[in-house]
């Protein structure tokens, strides 16, 4: 939001502070030279309106993307917006060609049962009767991938396959869909598999207005007992900023309608939902909780009844790693018996293991369904997963000093240089504000600080950046606006890749302070 007088002035400081001809000593006229070509840069920048807009909205991105030499002088940010979006997209779509975006599930079964539905007669004679028998007894698999044809079309081929009890089939299907505008889409779809025919869908997706879309799907499988149709259509509206309403028809093998309501916002998800239909009618109610924290922790808990019995789950689920989450559900129904349902997604892919532990409502297979994963997943986190990231986090931070150790090492230079530089200036300053009891910086570091017990191994990495926020004081006022500190004159980064703060001992009106600022954060001083 500067103004270009306050520009003006703030390049004419600089000037000033790194001019060549104000420094006698041939190294210290060297490294102003270097510094007052860096100034002069930034100012031709931000003094034409033109790339000034650029950079406000993109930064040096914005200033290094080709085609920029086309663009004619004098448009507003938002026509240089749109140039620069065209560019992009000319960009993106020479990498069609390269992009997938693959996307699977492995379900494995598991029947447990023997762990809680034992009959000790019927294993008095059978050898190896005291061990249960845990089986596997379905699986499924299903991977798809998208091949982009073009900006508008993309092909999309996907595959299952599934197996219970010995007995199981698969299928292939095609999909090419066609974004037809800023509104709607529409997809073909042909399929094909050993257990069922040939499948020939059609879906379309459309905006009606700018809060409420509709979609539909409309099918026809072919088969040894003739052509099946199918129906599908969903009429969905925003209610509110964070409110989803659903309407949906379907008819065929399994008609039925459907009306749900699904309110998601930052700290919590909620859905309510009702069905009628054959064979299957039920009332449905959810609630998930999303803690505010570094994992991004969830529980949730669901209850669902209809024709078909009463099911209530309860579950939690955590970010592990940067790539995966994991979660655990536990089912609990009549006459469903007990199950628990383990989920870890990575990346797009996901691994699903339902685990059926008995079929009645036993309360010790309840309680080992809820405590057993809650002491194997914190035993796990503490003795391997955590370790395993504070080492994967070090490499990573290694490896990114290693990456710009030559350019901090330069940033370190050129920030020792206009300290140097700074040090007559900052000597009038200073005297200045004595005279009128104003700002004086009395001591200011810039780094991480480590205040917490439970982080007393890790080691405090700090600069001493009192000359330049004193060079920064101007009518006994500081102020540092949102951004990063280590590109302010006189700063560079002590610790690449990891949380910093700046530290100040200031006086003012003869009077001590302290003041401490995240790295990102605005900061202005004195307080009021």
């Amino acid at each position: 939001q500067a103004s270009q007088e306050e520009l003006k002035a703030a390049y004419r400081r600089l000037c000033m502070l790194y001019h060549p001809d104000k420094h006698r000593d041939p190294e210290l006229k060297t490294q102003a030279e270097r510094l007052f070509n860096l100034v002069h840069q930034a100012y031709e920048v931000l003094s034409d309106p033109q790339t000034r807009a650029i950079y406000d909205i993109y930064g040096r991105r914005g200033l290094e993307m080709e085609g920029w030499e086309v663009v004619e002088r004098k448009r507003t940010p938002a026509e240089i917006r749109e140039e620069f979006e065209r560019l992009q997209r000319e960009r993106e779509e020479r990498r069609l060609q390269q992009r997938t975006n693959p996307k699977g599930t492995i379900s494995v079964g598991i029947d447990a049962t023997d762990l809680f539905d034992r009959y000790d007669e019927e294993y008095e004679d059978v050898p190896g009767s005291s061990f249960p028998q845990i089986e596997i007894n379905k699986m499924h698999i299903s991977q798809s991938i998208e091949a982009p044809l073009t900006a508008t079309d993309t092909a999309i081929l996907s595959g299952n396959l599934s197996t219970q009890n010995g007995n199981g089939g698969g299928s292939i299907n095609l999909a090419l869909r066609r974004v037809t505008s800023a509104k709607g889409w529409g997809e073909l779809e042909f399929g094909a598999g050993d257990l069922q025919g040939p499948l020939f869908g059609l879906k379309i997706f459309r905006n009606l207005t700018p809060r409420c879309f509709i979609t539909t799907n409309c099918a026809l499988q072919f088969s040894s007992r003739g052509i099946r149709p199918g129906l599908t259509t969903v009429l969905a509206r925003n209610l509110d900023k964070n409110t989803m309403g659903y309407l949906q028809w379907r008819w065929g093998i399994q008609s039925a309608m459907n009306t749900s309501l699904v309110r998601d916002t930052k700290t919590s998800h909620f859905t309510v939902a009702l069905q009628l239909g054959i064979p299957h009618s039920f009332m449905m109610v959810s609630y998930q909780h999303k803690f505010q924290d570094e994992d991004q922790t969830r529980v949730k808990g669901s209850l669902k009844t209809g024709f078909f019995g009463t099911i209530v789950e309860y579950g939690a689920e955590r970010k592990i790693s940067r790539h995966s989450v994991l979660g655990a559900t536990v089912s609990v129904g009549v006459p469903q018996g007990v199950s628990l349902k383990i989920k870890l997604n990575r990346a797009s892919q996901t691994y699903f293991f339902p685990v059926h532990l008995t079929d009645q409502l036993l309360p010790s297979a309840v309680f080992y369904a809820t405590v057993g994963p809650l002491v194997i997943y914190f035993a796990m986190h503490r003795l391997i997963i955590k370790p395993y990231l504070r080492a994967q986090k070090e490499r990573e931070l290694e490896k990114q000093r290693e990456s710009t150790a030559s350019d901090i090492l330069q940033k370190k230079q050129e920030a020792e240089a206009a300290v140097r530089l700074m040090q007559e200036s900052v000597r009038r300053i200073i005297e200045a504000e004595e005279a009128r009891m104003g700002l004086i910086v009395v001591n200011a570091w810039y780094g991480k600080f480590v205040n917490d017990n439970s982080r007393k191994n890790e080691k405090v990495k700090v600069i001493d950046v009192t000359v330049p926020l004193q060079c920064l004081v101007k009518d006994s006022k500081l102020i540092l606006t949102e951004a990063s500190k280590a590109g302010l004159p006189g700063f560079y980064d002590p610790c690449v890749g990891e949380e910093k703060s700046l530290k100040v001992l200031y006086q003012f009106r003869g009077v001590l302070h302290q003041v401490m600022s995240a790295d990102n954060e605005a900061l202005r001083i004195p307080k009021q």
